[in-house]
């Protein structure tokens, strides 16, 4: 699962409209916000950190809400964009909560167990569990 990292609000328009997940590595305002759900139709998960998510308005995170976009805190940790423009989430990952779903731990604690052991917030395990659910 690849998380597209997005370090300027130029790039913004320059994204591949197919994009589902993105990183936004800047303090988005609401016109970043709105310029990125624009550009990115399909897009159904936007992550910042914790920092920027707290200036993130009320009226965006509605609008987010009502165009069903998640808005989740994280990081990318370790992440070099001049090396690629992608954060991968290690496959070793996946299969750890596709493991532990199978053994039926219950959601909240595939999601404790998996985010302490690989620095992914327990939000964005939450999405890769539901939407490893769908696939």
């Amino acid at each position: 699962m690849k998380i597209r990292v997005v370090s300027s609000k130029e790039e913004i328009f320059t994204l591949n409209p197919n994009e589902k997940i993105a990183h936004l590595a800047f303090r988005p305002s609401s016109r970043d916000i709105f310029a990125l759900v624009e550009t990115c139709p399909k897009i159904e998960v936007i992550q910042v950190p914790k920092s920027y998510l707290q200036t993130v308005s009320m009226s965006i995170e509605m609008f987010l809400e009502m165009n069903r976009i998640q808005l989740i805190e994280g990081d990318v940790w370790g992440h070099r964009k001049d090396l690629s423009e992608y954060y991968n989430i290690p496959s070793s990952v996946i299969e750890s909560i596709r493991e532990l779903k199978l053994e039926g731990t219950p959601a909240e604690d595939i999601e404790l167990m998996v985010a302490r052991k690989s620095k992914i917030n327990p939000e964005m395990v939450a999405y890769i569990l539901t939407r490893d659910a769908t696939a």
